[in-house]
């Protein structure tokens, strides 16, 4: 057995887990108290944070008392795709288990927050009788695989739900740690089990994201993952053909500030990949960063820093030597488009679906808005499948035509905003969760994200540019769960209460943003912007988007501007 002065601790605790199994089983029986580092580790494997509630714990710690532990737990979704009866048994848990709501995220999953660790096992296993599952929803292994969310009924979207499908099940971490720790399964005859094929005893030097796309919709934001899969299909419009695909290595968005040395970075063309080649050369993809990825310093752990380092062409020989054939470059294809999937839409079969905004993924009650309400109840009345959508919304797929207006007129009585009462820079807004819930965060994001874009609404509307389309992504730290660093604008938790203002990405996501100031809180954050806006709204060309203007403009010039408000402000 390794020792842990040999290795990083974190190395050492994987690979001494017993395929993942740890002190688990043994620890969840002590309701009482929180799992220990060594616990806490393990447990993203299976799909569970450990946190507590960041906005007790000071008055708490005053008082002598220990904080409220509680737990995240996430839900492995492959592309968003969930039946009726599967999304009704979830708006069941997070009444009986969590805080009363369910968050859908940017990589098209549920998360349950404010779990208490007596009904954490309960959870968990009530999430495996409707046929899902958290295991690597979390943790150093491939997580939950994206892919365009619409349900249209043709044969390029079918091929990508199937193929979603098809990677996530080929790449889950195979160990019975997970049935014994939560399904009460067997345990494995004589104690011992095989290494896991694909992942060894260390599993990867960090996570893995997969998303794969189509030149036609980059909704998913493809090239931030650490594989970017596009997909390639030839012919007419309904008789179109799978000819490949390309793969993009590489993409990451987590950084830290003030260490140069980490930065956000899109992924890269470097094979173009047979039809029948993809379960293999993605798990080829996965065994790269597996046997090169850097396990002695998790903050260069990621994919992406082998790739900057090593190149393309590195990468692409050495999966060809894996695979045992030689690869071509990446094909010639489309330049990213990213339509508009909020609203009413054609399915293709006679039905429709209808793309509902959710303000920043959470689906709760408040005093305003009962939107996990009316959500049960559609789905419970018109049988609708949900679909979760990398942009935090929730598509109603499967809806007749004859219940259109009955959807509408649930969603309306329980005060939930259609898509078409929202201004572009509302329906383009994502925030990461953030304070109370995340451990990482320096600042808030969800709570706060109503005011920071409406306040960015008003500056628009004073140019007269309220129905231009924007993306805004806001994090309460550095490490990108929401991209900022590829949107028109992101806006990224520093300290307490400030935030470094990121612009020149473009709205594709194809080229990423840069800092133009650091530290402005959130009445700061729109006063920055405002002569930003003035310029645009007076010097743009024609159908030029914001980040785009802002790329073509000299980032110098946008800092001095930014900054000569802030010295006027003073």
């Amino acid at each position: 057995m390794v020792q842990i002065e040999t290795v990083s601790k974190a190395e050492a605790v994987k690979q001494q887990s017993r395929h993942l199994r740890g002190n688990l089983a043994r620890d969840l029986a002590d309701t009482a108290t929180p799992f220990d580092n060594t616990g806490y580790s393990l447990l993203k494997f299976h799909g569970v944070y450990q946190g507590y509630d960041r906005d007790s714990a000071t008055e708490l710690k005053q008082r002598g008392d220990s904080k409220r532990w509680q737990f995240m737990v996430r839900v492995r979704i492959p592309g968003g795709r969930l039946t009726a009866a599967q999304y009704l048994a979830l708006d069941e848990l997070a009444e009986h288990y969590a805080n009363g709501s369910l968050r859908v995220t940017t990589r098209q999953s549920i998360q349950f927050h404010g779990v208490v660790k007596p009904g954490l096992k309960a959870t968990i296993a009530e999430i495996n009788r409707v046929l899902l599952t958290t295991l690597a929803a979390c943790g150093d292994v491939v997580r939950t695989v994206t892919t365009v969310p619409v349900p249209v009924r043709d044969a390029v979207h079918s091929r990508l739900e199937d193929d979603a499908r098809r990677l996530s099940t080929h790449l889950l971490p195979q160990t019975a740690a997970y049935h014994e720790i939560w399904l009460d399964g067997e345990k494995v005859a004589g104690g011992e089990e095989p290494v896991d094929p694909l992942y060894g005893e260390r599993y990867l030097p960090r996570k893995f994201k997969i998303g794969l796309a189509i030149p036609e919709d980059n909704t998913i934001d493809v090239l931030t993952n650490d594989l970017g899969i596009v997909a390639l299909f030839e012919g007419a419009p309904g008789e179109q053909r799978l000819s490949g695909y390309n793969f993009f290595l590489g993409g990451g968005h987590g950084m830290t500030h003030n260490k140069p040395e980490t930065y956000p970075r899109l992924a890269t063309p470097v094979a173009f990949i047979a039809p029948d080649d993809l379960l293999e050369a993605a798990a080829a993809v996965v065994r790269l960063h597996r046997d090169h990825g850097d396990r002695g310093n998790r903050r260069h752990a990621r994919l992406k820093y082998v790739i900057a380092e090593r190149g393309e062409e590195w990468a692409r020989e050495r999966l060809s030597e894996d695979l045992g054939k030689p690869l071509e470059p990446c094909r010639r294809m489309p330049a990213f488009a990213v339509p508009d999937h909020l609203g009413w839409h054609e399915q293709g079969d006679g039905k429709l679906f209808l793309g509902l905004p959710i303000t920043s993924g959470r689906i709760a009650d408040d005093e305003r808005t009962r939107l996990r309400t009316a959500l049960r109840e559609i789905v419970l009345r018109f049988g609708c499948d949900p679909i979760l959508m990398p942009s935090q919304d929730i598509i109603l797929s499967e809806i007749r035509p004859e219940h259109c207006a009955g959807v509408e007129a649930v969603l309306r009585e329980h005060g939930v905003r259609l898509a078409e009462e929202l201004l572009p820079v509302e329906r383009w807004a994502l925030a990461c969760p953030a304070l109370p819930s995340c451990g990482l965060a320096l600042t808030e994001a969800e709570r706060v994200q109503p005011e920071i874009v409406a306040a960015i609404a008003a500056r628009l509307e004073r140019w007269g540019l309220e129905r231009e389309r924007l993306s805004v992504r806001i994090t309460g730290c550095p490490n990108g769960c929401a991209r900022p660093y590829s949107g028109d604008i992101g806006i990224v938790g520093r300290v307490p209460g400030f935030y470094s203002l990121y612009v020149g990405g473009d709205f594709e996501g194809t080229r990423l943003n840069t800092a133009i100031a650091e530290r402005l809180d959130i009445a700061g954050i729109a006063a920055a912007l405002d002569p930003l806006f003035a310029l645009w709204a007076s010097a743009r060309v024609a159908g030029e988007g914001f980040g785009d203007f802002c790329h073509r403009i000299d980032v110098a010039a946008l800092q001095q501007i930014v900054e000569g408000v802030r010295k006027r402000a003073a």
